[in-house]
């Protein structure tokens, strides 16, 4: 299926959730957060929330420093 993720098209496997997309793509999600199509999606959300094709998702990592 296509996506768009952080504004860049690509073609993913159907049946993903947010969670089995982080995998995919090789993020680990503890310091990451997720909105899909506008919508933040929380950490206990990611296992079941399924996703759909053109869905669009932005995904940020927090970075510290100082």
């Amino acid at each position: 299926m296509e996506l768009l993720i952080n504004g860049e098209p690509r073609t993913m496997p159907a049946g993903l959730t947010v969670a089995t997309l982080l995998l995919e793509l090789g993020i680990r999600g503890e310091r990451v957060a997720i909105e899909l199509n506008g919508e933040v999606i929380r950490k206990e959300q990611r296992a079941e929330k399924a996703l759909a094709p053109a869905d669009r998702i932005e995904i940020v990592s927090f970075v510290g420093g100082g």
